[in-house]
């Protein structure tokens, strides 16, 4: 399969690494083109008003494997490999191994889930893998992983373009439960700015957010989708989906399908509902 990997960690972080090195030696063709720097929390960030840089890179992954290291944000990456730099599209698109969860609403910060959502949104389904830890460094359960779910995928290909939020919990091989589907829950932070004082003497401020968890009952409008849809038979199941969120503290693989079309379901019912019955004249 031909495969195109990004990430948010910079080039020189061992999750693209272990990652690329595993899917190469299992026969994939593999594609790096990744920041040439960390990249964390950028969201879909695009770079407009600079160049976009991007190099040859040469001895940090398997000979096998083509990489390139790109001055912009992991959405410029994917946007710019499919762009410029690859002679026929991928496949697939992946995003990791990432250095820390992408849980819940963190998928709106995420440069991971963001580099993986430009393939989306560019027609190519998407998977972004995330290890659930910035202490825990081996990435070796999470590759050989992927490496199973790619040859699942290509067995049962996607019906359409979407993206697959995995993580995967930090804990040995032997002690991972299996994989769920989990639908995406809320994570919540306390977000701490510490104020300091530079040599200079002037003020600056430092994130230093610290997460809330668990969150037993997220606060979303999931509840009221799934009674509402649960009157359909193909979507009874839906009240029994846990969170990723809940999922990944019982030490699951959490697989989540995302999409860019935030469109609310229930508030495109409510407004219908509140146009019809309103006077928008006044």
């Amino acid at each position: 399969m031909r495969l195109l990997i990004s990430n948010d960690d910079g080039v020189f972080a061992d999750g693209i690494r272990v990652l690329a090195d595993t899917l190469v030696t299992a026969g994939h063709q593999v594609t790096i083109v990744c920041p040439d720097r960390e990249r964390s929390a950028t969201g879909h960030g695009l770079t407009l008003h600079d160049p976009i840089r991007a190099e040859v890179v040469h001895g940090i992954f398997h000979p096998d494997v083509q990489a390139w290291a790109c001055s912009g944000t992991p959405a410029d990456c994917v946007k710019l490999a499919l762009g410029a730099l690859l002679d026929s599209p991928p496949e697939l698109v992946l995003s990791g191994i990432n250095q820390g969860a992408n849980l819940g609403t963190d998928v709106l910060y995420s440069g991971t889930v963001s580099a993986a959502m430009e393939g989306v949104i560019e027609g190519i389904p998407a998977i972004a893998l995330s290890l659930t830890s910035f202490a825990h460094r081996d990435f070796g359960p999470a590759a050989q992983f992927a490496q199973h779910f790619l040859a699942a995928i290509a067995r049962h290909p996607l019906p359409e373009p979407m993206l697959l939020n995995v993580n995967i919990p930090a804990v040995a091989a032997a002690d991972i439960k299996g994989r769920i589907i989990a639908r995406q829950g809320v994570r919540r932070y306390v977000d701490l700015f510490e104020k300091r004082i530079d040599p200079r003497g002037k003020t600056y401020y430092w994130l230093a957010g610290e997460v809330l968890e668990p969150i037993e009952h997220d606060e979303d409008s999931y509840q009221v989708l799934a009674e509402k849809l649960q009157q359909l038979p193909q979507f009874e199941a839906l009240e029994t989906i846990p969170t990723d969120v809940m999922a990944i503290q019982q030490n699951w693989i959490t697989i989540t399908p995302l999409q860019y079309n935030l469109t609310s379901p229930l508030g495109i019912c409510h407004l219908t509902t509140w146009q019809n019955q309103s006077d928008l004249s006044a």
